[in-house]
């Protein structure tokens, strides 16, 4: 007899990491749903088996309405991965607390709504898997990424007490730490920098950062999104995952680094790199 393909959700789905993932779980024999709110560019990925539907991660009722069909459709739903999310860069000063608010809604609030949604059918199987794709932002700072930075540390904190909780009922739950990667999130984060803080008195500064952060965009600096995705599929595939995963050029460098590391020391590295001395 065959085992029954497992049912995954991917977020987030319409690019870069999620695409990736979506095409890395296909492979792995699941069956595949995968959301975002830009539906035609996830058409490719219809063509190869996914099921791909609407979703904003800041809207309930659409989450719900997607947890519910995979749920009649399938009659389960064995691995959530919490890809969805954004990068939007600005002195705190400069970023109107509407789009701060956004972040944490798109980065974080729907990144545990939809673990809400799915906990109670994970939880009846007594089996799960809950990835939420964080980021070595999550671990470190830099100018100019507050809102960002806030809302991976969230992520992190999130995600390390959700895994106790739900240890007892056999659904694992697991952080991945992306390094710097080849997708739009960079592109979207420095030009939103230079938008909101560009021609204010941190300017000089801000014009720094977005040189440095486009210095990740070169090749060799930075991983691709199928790394990302490869351990993804680690993640939900292996028996014992591991709590969290680095991955991508330098990231579990930078991740331990961090962790040894005296804050004033750390000040100085980061600030030197990006001119605010």
């Amino acid at each position: 007899m065959t085992e029954t393909p497992k049912v995954a959700l991917v977020t987030g789905g319409s690019s870069g990491i999620g695409a990736s993932t979506v095409t890395e779980l296909l492979d792995a024999g699941f069956t595949v749903y995968t959301a975002a709110r830009r539906v035609d560019r996830m058409q490719e990925l219809a063509g190869k088996g996914a099921h791909v539907f609407a979703m904003d991660v800041t809207d309930d009722a659409s989450m719900v309405a997607g947890i519910e069909r995979i749920v009649a459709e399938q009659g389960r739903i064995d691995v959530l991965v919490n890809n969805a999310g954004y990068g939007s860069y600005g002195a705190v000063e400069d970023v109107p607390l509407e789009e701060a608010r956004r972040q944490f809604e798109v980065n974080v609030f729907g990144l545990a709504r939809l673990t809400q949604l799915v906990t109670p059918h994970m939880r009846e199987q007594k089996a799960g898997r809950i990835v939420n794709v964080s980021s070595i932002g999550g671990k470190y700072y830099e100018p100019f990424g507050a809102w960002y930075h806030a809302t991976k540390f969230a992520v992190e904190g999130f995600s390390d007490c959700l895994r106790l909780e739900l240890r007892p009922f056999g659904i694992k739950v697991v952080i991945i730490e992306p390094g710097p990667i080849l997708t739009e999130w960079n592109e979207i984060a420095r030009d939103s920098l230079l938008e909101r803080s560009g021609a204010t008195p941190y300017g000089r500064w801000a014009k720094r950062a977005h040189k440095v952060l486009t210095e990740f965009d070169k090749p060799g600096r930075a991983s691709t999104p199928e790394a990302v995705a490869h351990k993804i599929r680690k993640a939900v595939t292996v028996r014992r995952p591991a709590a969290r995963y680095p991955v991508g050029r330098g990231a579990r460098i930078i991740t331990s680094s961090r962790d040894h590391t005296p804050d004033l020391v750390f000040d100085q590295v980061i600030s030197r790199l990006y001119g605010s001395r």
